[in-house]
């Protein structure tokens, strides 16, 4: 059966713990090389969907046009918008920036791309251009709720009172109920949204142009070089690791390795694999301000005490769950956001995240069970004798007159192992309590071959 797990092999679990988590993150977060041209135009892309490597990535060349005295930062739009939250840090950059911001709405900037081009000092868009239809939505695609909407309401409204816009009209962006002074642009129950002519008639639009350059041209700055920038590979990487199905494999991954770390009492290759999922996971997250390093020191606590549990303390009780719950509880808090606050998001797409990866785990812990005590990897980690002739004829014992009788556990019992009973060595299964190899038991339950002990000690 399995050797007790010692504490030497906790502290490497828990070195090669730390070690992947500080070295991805500190990978993860290399500043990009930064363009370093003073007086240059830095381009923004903001183009698809508005995601968690847009957040980094929009932040980083702020601070490098800061640092590098940009002549001005432009926000190249073209979204149909994405995360608000994300909208909102980029919304932040924009108006604090040292630089002057001006957003070029090339074809379309849509729900959180008109938070961000609202956030800019000038606005110019293309011709056939549209700008509005901020109302938040969920995953499922149903409206926020009225607690939500009233948020990116104000949001939106402070956005353009900040740069002397309509803050009526940004209101009527979210809010299909409100009505404005002009009915031309909308009609009550539908959400505002602008083509180029109306934005550029009401003020929402400084300029028309056809292209970034052209614009450019017109506001001063047609001499001043134009910087394109683009997200780093960290960036992509980053987003990419932060999908919720990758977000779910990495979650099953990591807790699959524990499992198989518990179950054989020693790492090994999986527990590595199953340690390096873990650290992706922690290490996007942090990457993309989702979490700090109290998620990650939850999440750590919670696998302390549930070795401890296991290892340490017999039987399973409060600190074996409170692991189980912190365990879950640092990864969930890395999903929404944790204590930075997750105020308009919705937990949908954490919730669904979590579920698929515990279903996924299920799945892997029965693989585990049916084909792990068979496997080469177990055996290594399994104390073997040589089969006796005992053994060999215990097809034809009658298990159920074993009912009743006591013996000692040749292996410990975690909860299943091998212990002596009547003089021949049977495979057995505790009733739930962790038995230590030497302990005398007593057969509580036979079922066919399953043979169901418990201490012999124990009246309960």
């Amino acid at each position: 059966m399995i050797n007790s797990f010692d504490a030497e092999a906790c502290m490497r679990i828990l070195n090669i713990i730390s070690v992947h988590l500080l070295s991805l993150i500190g990978l993860l977060l290399l500043p990009a090389t930064g363009w370093g041209q003073s007086g240059g135009v830095y381009v923004v892309e903001i183009s698809g969907e508005v995601d968690l490597g847009m957040a980094h990535y929009a932040r980083r060349v702020f601070a490098d046009a800061a640092e590098h005295h940009a002549a001005a930062i432009v926000l190249h739009i073209n979204t149909f918008g994405g995360r608000i939250d994300v909208a909102t840090e980029i919304r932040d950059a924009a108006l604090g920036s040292p630089v002057p911001v001006i957003a070029y709405v090339d074809r379309r900037a849509i729900s959180a791309g008109a938070m961000i081009a609202l956030s800019a000092g000038k606005i110019a868009m293309a011709p056939g251009g549209s700008i509005g239809a901020a109302t938040p939505v969920y995953s499922n695609g149903e409206r926020a709720s009225e607690k939500v909407v009233s948020y990116m309401r104000g949001e939106m409204r402070s956005t353009a009172e900040r740069n002397g816009r309509n803050p009526q009209l940004a209101e009527a962006m979210v809010d299909e109920h409100l009505s404005i002074d002009d009915s031309t642009l909308k009609k009550t129950g539908e959400l505002l949204t602008m083509t180029t002519d109306e934005a550029a008639r009401v003020g929402y639009c400084d300029l028309v142009a056809p292209t970034m350059r052209e614009a450019l041209t017109k506001l001063g700055y047609g001499s001043a070089p134009v910087i394109q920038t683009g997200s780093a590979w960290g960036e992509t990487l980053v987003n990419v690791l932060t999908h919720p199905a990758i977000n779910a494999l990495l979650i099953m991954l990591g807790l699959g390795g524990i499992f198989f770390t518990i179950k054989t009492g020693h790492p090994s290759v999986v527990t590595g694999i199953g340690l390096f999922a873990i650290a992706l996971f922690f290490g996007a997250q942090y990457a993309a301000d989702l979490a700090t390093y109290v998620e990650v020191l939850i999440f750590v606590a919670g696998v302390l005490l549930l070795m401890l549990e296991i290892f340490v303390i017999p039987g399973f009780g409060v600190v074996g769950i409170l692991g189980i719950l912190l365990i879950f509880g640092g990864l969930f808090l890395a999903l929404v956001g944790g204590f930075n606050g997750i105020s308009y998001q919705s937990l949908a797409v954490p919730l669904y995240t979590m579920i698929a990866s515990l279903l996924g785990l299920f799945i892997l812990i029965a693989l585990m069970i049916k084909y792990l005590p068979a496997s080469r990897t177990f055996s290594r980690f399994v104390l073997a004798s040589p089969a006796t002739a005992s053994d060999a004829i215990l097809a034809g014992v009658d298990f159920q007159r074993l009912m009743g009788h006591t013996g000692a556990a040749l292996t410990t019992l975690r909860p299943s192992g091998v212990a002596q009973l009547d003089g021949d060595r049977f495979d057995v299964v505790s009733d739930g309590s962790f038995i230590q190899a030497g302990e005398s038991v007593r057969v509580v339950k036979v079922t066919g071959r399953k043979i169901v002990v418990r201490r012999a000690d124990d009246t309960a």
